[in-house]
Parts: C-alpha cells; sequence; structure tokens
C-alpha cells in the first residue's frame, strides 16, 4: 500500500511546489487538505487532474488514513494543526517558523509572538538532514529550517566546528533572494511595481532567521552579523558570507573540511578554490553550491552558497525529511 500524504496550504508557493515534486511519485498517495474554503485556486485547463482533496480535519485525515502531513501554513495555523494531527497518528513535517527554535522564550524574542505549544516546541526535531539525519528517522514532528538558514548554515557549521574561523572577528553574511521567499500573499513590497528593477535590504540586524544560524551553527549574536536582500527574480538564494580564517594555510584545506563533512551528503556540491556558484546552478533543484576564494596574505575567505529558496530551502528539504522518515532513499523524488 503506497504511504499517504496530505498538503495543507498546497496553494502557496511552498506548497505548490511539495504538489509538483510528489504528484509523480509512484510509492504516494497525495492529498490535498483544505484548510481554508475563501482560498482562490489557479486557473486550471480543462480536465486537469490532480491529487484528491478532502477536508482538513480529523475525521477526514484519520479516514483518508493519512501517514505524513506537510504544513506550508503560517506558523500560527501550523500550531493549530499540529496538536491533532499527531493525536490522528500522522507525522508532521512543518515548513513554517512555528517549531524550529527550541524555547518559547527564544520565539517570543524572535517572532514577536506567543507560543501556544511549548511541549511541541520541545519535541520538534529541527530537520536539516546533513547534520540531523538520524534525529529526524524517528520523529513525530519534523520543523523544516528556513531558506536563508539552510545555506548559511550548511556554510558554516563545518568550518565552526573544525575551528577554521576566527570567531571573534566576526562573520557577515549578505544574503539575496527572490521573491517567493516572501509567500504568495498580495503585499505592496513584493508587488510587480515595486520589486522590477529594484534592489533592497530588510530586516537589518533583526531577522527571524538568523537565531536558526546561530542554534545550528553555535554562535552568538555578536559574531554573526545579517542581512537580506529582497533581488527582482522569482525564486533563488545566493549568500555571500566573508570571515577571518584560523589555522588556515591554503583553500585547498577549507575544501577538505567540507568534503568530509558532506561525504555523505548528496545534495551538497562543492567547487574547487577560486570558484563559485550562481543562482542558475541550483533552481528547480534540490541542491545547495557551495565556492570560496581565500587570501593567503590577510586569511580572509569569501564563501559563496546557493540554493532554491522553493526547493532546498522549503519543499524539496522537507521531501529529504520525508523520504528519511519512511526509510526511502534520501535522494527519492528529487534527483
Amino acid at each position: 500500500m503506497n504511504t499517504r500524504v496530505g498538503i495543507v496550504g498546497f496553494r502557496g508557493y511552498s506548497g505548490d511546489e511539495l504538489v509538483r515534486l510528489l504528484s509523480p511519485r509512484k510509492d504516494l498517495e497525495v492529498f490535498l487538505l483544505e484548510h481554508r474554503a475563501d482560498s482562490q485556486d489557479r486557473t486550471r485547463p480543462l480536465n486537469h487532474q490532480g491529487p484528491k482533496r478532502i477536508p482538513c480535519s480529523p475525521e477526514a485525515v484519520k479516514e483518508a488514513g493519512i501517514d505524513v502531513v506537510f504544513l506550508a501554513t503560517p506558523a500560527e495555523v501550523s500550531m493549530a494543526l499540529t496538536p491533532w494531527l499527531l493525536e490522528c497518528g500522522a507525522r508532521v513535517i512543518d515548513l513554517s517558523g512555528a517549531f524550529r527554535l527550541r524555547t518559547v522564550e527564544n520565539y517570543q524574542r524572535w517572532y514577536k509572538e506567543q507560543h501556544t505549544e511549548p511541549a511541541l516546541l520541545e519535541e520538534a526535531v529541527y530537520g536539516l538532514p546533513e547534520f540531523n539525519r538520524d534525529q529526524v528517522k524517528p520523529a513525530r514532528l519534523v520543523s523544516n529550517p528556513g531558506c536563508y538558514p539552510t545555506a548559511a548554515n550548511l556554510a558554516l557549521r563545518p568550518l565552526v566546528e573544525a575551528g577554521a574561523i576566527d570567531i571573534e572577528a566576526g562573520i557577515v553574511c549578505d544574503a539575496k533572494s527572490g521573491v517567493s521567499g516572501a509567500g504568495r500573499k498580495p503585499s505592496l513590497k513584493t508587488s510587480y511595481c515595486e520589486v522590477t528593477e529594484n534592489f533592497s535590504a530588510y530586516s537589518i540586524l533583526e531577522h527571524r532567521h538568523v537565531a536558526e544560524v546561530l542554534l545550528t551553527s553555535s554562535l552568538s549574536e555578536r559574531q554573526f552579523s545579517f542581512t537580506a536582500h529582497l533581488i527582482p527574480l522569482d525564486r533563488g538564494i545566493l549568500e555571500t558570507i566573508y570571515f577571518r580564517t584560523k589555522g588556515i594555510q591554503a583553500a585547498a584545506e577549507i575544501v577538505s573540511i567540507y568534503q568530509k563533512a558532506y561525504a555523505s551528503s548528496p545534495f551538497v556540491r562543492l567547487y574547487s578554490p577560486g570558484h563559485v556558484p550562481d543562482l542558475r546552478a541550483v533552481q528547480r533543484t534540490n541542491f545547495c553550491d557551495i565556492g570560496l576564494k581565500w587570501d593567503e596574505s590577510t586569511g580572509r575567505a569569501v564563501v559563496v552558497t546557493a540554493i532554491d529558496n522553493l526547493v532546498k530551502g522549503a519543499a524539496g528539504q522537507a521531501i529529504q525529511n520525508m523520504n528519511l522518515l519512511l526509510g526511502v532513499p534520501e535522494t527519492e523524488g528529487l534527483l
């Protein structure tokens, strides 16, 4: 019997990407869980065939025998739905920020909102597979990482753990994202006339994704400076990360640290020293590409990392986590 998976928030960009990636799989039966009756569908051709739609209710989820539910919803919706989904026996992969931080205090600090499910906040496993595979496999609740932290943590954590970065000299992350990262809900700042032919910084020194980088890469706020920028593209994230190295004698040593860390990680691709990725290399894929330039005379390093914010930064990574939950190859449906 095929595994039955449900998607809540399937009309949004990340949810739509989940539908695109999951629908062709022969080992799954996909259900679209309707939780907002007033939501507007995209126009479809005549005779369009898509996954079956059912109400997002305990009765419907139980009757359909849903095994795994993806929540591509705002944090407050995820907090409301997750408890009863777990009670129904479904395993939950949440794409919002609801369960990414480990304490109520940390959540309030960065999200400026009250957390209504502290017990689940403690239970949730942070689903960055390259670091937490073993914790993800038995989990009931997986918190899918944010797009910016995915790129930053994959670039930084191996080097921090290896002692290759002069932490006290500070790390600067200059991050740029396509407009789909803001979601489908209309707003002035993401409207066409505001974005096209424009380039802007936002959430300076207070972006909520910073907390995930600090937690995952064991950094303090004063050691890590992050600025997000909006670029006039539909998808993609490129981060340029600046720091000074410690104990490094050649750029090849940095690459070697990455190679050791990601020897069993099929979705991290490395470049030779002096070469860096661009967005076109990763768009519509689940890859995270990492390249670097190192200056011997000053010990300065620049690491460039690129992902697709809707795939490795959201839906693709969520499917990676689902594959781990189900005990199928991590790459299933993603290569």
